[in-house]
């Protein structure tokens, strides 16, 4: 099974839940006889058996349902506090399937329409719906301003998906859509160069450079650590959750408890935190995600003696964005591997693969990812595992840099 999620965003950016995309395979809808309403069976059992919070945080779940699984029970395995049902765009609409519809909106589940292309006046599940999803690459926006509008008048919510620019993001919301999909936030948004957003770098540049000096120095990265309160402060509460009752008296000390690859580690996510401090906490925690993830494929691939490099590689793969800068610009104050670099810059080189494959995995482009496992060498079942368990860390760390909703 593979499983990825997408990000709905708010008009104010917050996530206000995620698709699960998924497939019983890479392959298209059917693999070893199990059909992909058999895979959203087995996606909706999974998430009732293992928590929402493994994947969504405790966020609206939207997952598809055929008419098939509209009729059975499985819409009911998950609170409906918690999912949201789609209803694809090729379900065949009859009395039967219209009175599944209202028995479970009478539980409290809402209902979203999927790729919505339909006569609002006319489609017989609109008096149902609670939410129409326009997918804004099969329905671009200039298209459809007649039917949104009468969709804002029958009082739907109304989300744009396939949105690919912040542009396009600001045209919609202006146009009266409450709910987003997309990865747009996670590209930079140019508008004008300022020196300013090159300030929040200046400490952990310092120490990053430290630490690529062939005999990094504890003693000097502990007196840039304490020309910023701030930093020392977080520092500190991130190496006491790991020394438990030990005592740890000076920064020097907590450096020397952490060790340099840790201590790297740790300053490249805070970097990320700060530089991510005005963007969506999403961009922050796609970040985490990518990290892990990339970490835990480069350990079973051939990639195996980089994990640490692939792990910077995934963190940093949305500094651009974090800046507003090309990606160029923001890495080049940077002294990081030049595998990564030539990576995220050009797509070539070693871990390039790796790049690709996760960012296939994101857009559930799952038959693409496959085939980059297989150029790396990974065993396509552990995928999913290595997802969830990215996704679960990344929380954790969330919380621990102390990200609230």
């Amino acid at each position: 099974m593979y499983i990825a999620r997408q990000p709905i965003f708010k008009t104010n950016l917050e996530v206000f839940g995620y698709e699960l995309l998924f497939r019983a395979s890479e392959k298209a809808t059917v693999f070893g006889g199990v059909s992909s309403a058999q895979a959203t069976a087995s996606v909706m059992t999974g998430v009732y058996e293992s928590g929402i919070d493994t994947i969504t945080n405790g966020k609206k779940a939207f997952v598809n349902f055929d008419g098939n699984l509209l009729r059975g029970e499985y819409p009911e395995l998950l609170s409906p506090e918690f999912l949201v049902i789609e209803v694809l765009e090729d379900v065949i609409v009859d009395e039967e399937l219209i009175e599944k519809i209202v028995h479970i909106k009478s539980k409290g589940y809402k209902i979203a329409l999927d790729d919505f292309v339909e006569d609002p006046e006319k489609y017989p599940l609109m008096p149902y719906a609670d939410i129409i999803k326009y997918d804004l690459i099969l329905t671009p926006l200039e298209k459809i301003k007649p039917v949104i509008d009468s969709g804002i008048l029958k009082g739907k919510i109304l989300l744009a998906e396939k949105i690919e620019s912040e542009d396009i993001f600001l045209k919609a919301r202006d146009m009266g859509f409450k709910l987003f999909q997309g990865f747009f936030f996670s590209k930079p948004s140019i508008v004008m160069r300022s020196s300013m957003r090159k300030t929040p770098k200046v400490q952990y540049l310092r120490i990053i450079n430290e630490l690529q000096e062939e005999e990094p120095s504890y003693q000097h990265i502990a007196e840039i650590v304490e020309q910023d309160v701030d930093l020392a402060y977080r520092l500190m509460r991130i190496v006491s959750t790991r020394a438990g009752d030990d005592l740890v008296y000076s920064i020097k000390r907590a450096l020397t408890y952490m060790g340099l690859k840790e201590i790297e580690k740790w300053i490249n996510i805070l970097m990320i935190q700060d530089l991510g401090s005005h963007k969506p906490k999403e961009l922050t925690s796609l970040s985490l995600v990518r990290s892990k993830f990339a970490e835990q494929l480069a350990k079973d691939s051939v990639l195996k003696h980089n994990k640490f490099e692939a792990s910077m590689l995934g963190l940093f793969s949305t500094l651009d964005a974090m800046l507003d800068e090309q990606m160029s610009e923001a890495l080049e104050d940077i002294s990081i591997p030049e595998s990564i670099k030539l990576a995220l810059l050009e797509k070539k080189g070693d871990l390039s693969p790796l790049y690709e494959l996760i960012l296939s995995y994101e857009m559930a482009n799952f038959e693409s990812a496959a085939q980059y496992a297989k150029t790396l060498n990974i065993d396509n079942h552990p995928l999913d595992n290595y997802y969830m368990e990215s996704i679960k860390w990344a929380d954790k760390i969330m919380k621990t840099l102390d990200y609230k909703d």
